[in-house]
């Protein structure tokens, strides 16, 4: 099946679009990525859906669901004509959506534990305007079983990465930063996988803000490259209470976003760091906060023997260069070295979990979630030609 996987994930800088093709089944299933890019959010939006995420309104949230979706829909539609594949050859598309918010936390309402998440980005629109059967809300199903919702793409690390003989870490890196350990000789149900804490997202932030919007990231970490880390508040953020939580366990801008991001910039001007020292010193925070989950959630249970890393932190070069120093002798390699690319991914995951449910076929992690047991996650929109029985 050709199967178009969908997401923005917690940067929002815009729709990764994957066009993947998938053979086989459940754990057997092999993909062939097709064609991958990244449609970028109007400016606009990124700011609306930043202070959504704070202090929105309903109006604001349900117009923007329909809008985003609108968005999502023209982006299968593209990476479809840009891989020369005409709409009605493509037979599935999953969409992840724009997160809003993320409670995995339960809270008792009326007696009961409520865990909740949301994605906007109606899946209503993408199967309307594509034709193509749409599948959608991953996280819902599992977190109804008493997972976390996240982190979903283990079940893709341990089909792309999963070696009997030599032990792995995978580690991706977008707007926050996840890890999947990968033991040799054992199955799925063995995989260790959690948030580990911010990935590009305070770094992405704190450029944001200094820039005044005019730059969106540290590109190639030149800004980080040129200051000197403060090992002072490095130590500071280190103590996060969120990195000595024991796993499962998953986070997003309610942690790591705009109001840590302003106690970070007050604290750099009672410190007098420049822009270059705090680049420095955030960016080894993320290498530094990785290695130390490493270090007191997995290695007491075993060792990896590579680290393999994915996701728009790859590109930080610097970023790459602290995570080297924090893992020492272990090599630290990027997905492309096993010809993927690491941008992609994440909305290839998604093709995959759409293609998962529309066989019926479990498709989280409950080892690295949570969850009480095995289920079947996504919402199933049929397309123009009704629903697609495998």
């Amino acid at each position: 099946m050709k199967v178009i996987g969908l997401i923005s994930g917690t940067s929002t800088d815009g729709v990764d679009s994957a066009l993947v093709d998938i053979s086989g089944r459940g754990l057997e299933s092999r993909l062939q990525l097709l064609r991958f890019a990244t449609f970028p959010y109007p400016l606009a939006l990124r700011s609306r859906l930043v202070h959504l995420t704070h202090d929105g309104r309903v109006e604001e949230l349900s117009r923007l669901n329909v809008y985003v979706g609108e968005l999502f829909a023209g982006a299968a539609v593209r990476i479809a004509r840009e891989a020369g594949i005409p709409l009605d050859e493509i037979d599935l598309i999953g969409s992840h959506g724009q997160t809003i918010c993320h409670q995995p936390v339960p809270m008792k309402i009326g007696g009961m534990k409520i865990r909740s998440t949301l994605q906007i980005g109606e899946p209503s629109v993408i199967a309307e305007r594509t034709g193509v059967t749409t599948v959608s809300d991953f996280r819902h199903r599992d977190m109804a079983a008493g997972g976390e919702g996240a982190p979903l793409t283990p079940y893709l690390h341990y089909i792309l990465f999963y070696h009997p003989q030599r032990p792995r870490l995978v580690v991706n890196i977008g707007g926050i930063s996840n890890l999947t350990y990968l033991p040799s000789g054992t199955g799925l149900s063995k995989i260790v996988a959690f948030d580990a804490g911010p990935g590009n997202m305070l770094m992405d932030g704190i450029v944001q803000h200094r820039t005044n919007g005019r730059r969106t990231m540290d590109r190639d970490g030149a800004m980080a490259r040129r200051g000197k880390v403060h090992e002072e508040l490095l130590n500071e953020l280190l103590r996060h209470p969120f990195l000595n939580r024991k796993p499962p366990k998953t986070t997003g801008r309610e942690a790591f976003g705009q109001g840590m991001i302003r106690r970070l910039i007050r604290r750099a001007g009672i410190l007098r760091l420049n822009h270059w020292d705090l680049m420095a010193t955030v960016t080894a925070f993320t290498a530094r906060s990785i290695a130390q989950a490493y270090r007191g959630f997995i290695l007491p249970g075993g060792n990896a023997e590579e680290v393999i890393v994915g996701g728009g932190g790859t590109r930080n070069v610097t970023l790459m260069r602290f995570l080297q120093q924090a893992f020492g002798p272990v090599p630290v390699l990027t997905f492309e070295k096993f010809d993927l690319d690491s941008r992609a991914l994440e909305a290839m995951a998604f093709a995959l979990f759409a293609y998962g449910t529309i066989q019926g076929e479990p498709n989280n992690v409950p080892s690295a979630t949570g969850a009480k047991r095995p289920v079947v996650m996504g919402k199933i929109v049929p397309g123009r030609n009704g629903l697609i029985i495998p």
